[in-house]
């Protein structure tokens, strides 16, 4: 499985497309690194999230438990406290970073609300890359009005030889948000095509199943259902600063909101293999939303990688060819779907694979 540690909602930053900075945890609420103890050995993958992960003064003691349960951790960070990532990068050298940056300077500052923030930065992931971290990168989150810069950070990105993360904005509890929409549809998508195109030519395996994710992006802004099931709950589960353990951080309380049990309260054998968890993989079986948010696509991605290998294939060979990627034909993989879930607006251009 792969795990996602929320260890925070306290946030520097003062994002537009999120507002868990305006709804932070007390520090005393939150857990403590312990609890984490009661994980199980041999997860997949650990992210680290929040909020901003590096405001907590006991992270260093955190990710000593973690590497304990998992070969790779990755941060999700604003890269606000260099100095912290830094001092941690030294001392755990397989530790990954996804610095969030939501365009170039201007843009980025304006959408995350801090001047300075995307100098900060890219500062940081060059410093990481000077020591020779490995997994570091670039994570933007396409909104309205940031989807040209998205594709001068991927080239960026590129030509620091860096990994490069792509989300669009959701509505959920987590984020607080229940207003984020992309309207300028046309144009995002465009963007996205012209990133597909360009991950598409690159002599990375890697990089082609990206694309398939970004496609992905694409159906869902255009409100098509899920390419793939929702497994959330089973191939992947989030913790939150709570110690609440809960299927994806893409639930809203106006569709549904639970938790499969405390791990300040229960083992986390008994939380996974409980009656409450058994109730909420029927919810999440059931869930009306069509959300396309990596913690919860990349997990079925790896699992279903025979029935989408095709895909990348044979977009691959046309692209070699000279051809495109036809991002207007969207699939859609039935693989034991429940046709209740992520309905999303039955989007005529996909394909049942």
């Amino acid at each position: 499985m792969d795990a996602s540690i929320i260890v925070t909602y306290r946030c520097p930053m003062r994002c537009k497309m999120c507002d868990i900075w305006n709804n932070p945890t007390k520090k005393s609420e939150e857990f403590k690194p312990e609890m984490l103890k009661k994980l199980p050995d041999n997860l997949r993958s650990i992210n680290i999230t929040g909020g901003e992960p590096f405001v907590r003064e006991d992270i260093e003691e955190i990710v000593e438990i973690l590497q304990t349960k998992t070969k790779r951790i990755v941060f999700s960070t604003s890269g606000f406290f260099s100095d912290k990532i830094i001092a941690l990068a030294k001392k755990y050298p397989n530790v990954g970073y996804r610095i969030s940056i939501e365009g170039l300077s201007c843009k980025n500052d304006e959408l995350r609300g801090r001047q300075g923030g995307f100098d900060k930065g890219l500062s940081t992931l060059l410093e990481l890359k000077r020591m020779g971290i490995k997994d570091i990168g670039f994570g933007i989150t396409v909104s309205n009005n940031n989807s040209d810069d998205m594709l001068n950070l991927y080239e960026l990105n590129r030509n620091l030889g860096m990994e490069f993360a792509t989300a669009s904005f959701h509505n959920s509890f987590y984020f607080h948000k229940y207003d984020n929409q992309v309207t300028n549809k046309e144009e995002v998508c465009a963007n996205f095509d012209e990133l597909i195109q360009r991950l598409m030519k690159e002599n990375n395996p890697k990089s082609w199943f990206r694309a398939f994710f970004n496609l992905g992006l694409i159906n869902y802004i255009q409100g098509g259902r899920r390419m793939l099931p929702c497994e959330a709950g089973q191939e992947n589960f989030f913790v939150d600063p709570f110690g609440n353990v809960l299927p994806c951080n893409g639930m809203e309380e106006s569709c549904w909101f639970d938790t499969m049990g405390n791990l300040n309260e229960q083992s986390f054998e008994e939380i996974w293999n409980g009656e409450k968890a058994k109730i909420v993989r029927e919810k999440v079986a059931n869930c009306p939303k069509s959300c396309w948010m990596v913690g919860s696509a990349s997990p079925v991605m790896k699992k279903y990688m025979k029935n989408i290998a095709p895909w990348v294939i044979k977009n691959r060979l046309k692209v070699m060819s000279g051809g495109k990627v036809d991002t207007s034909c969207i699939p859609f993989y039935h693989v034991g779907n429940n046709d209740k879930q992520g309905i999303g607006n039955n989007n005529p251009n996909q394909n049942i694979q």
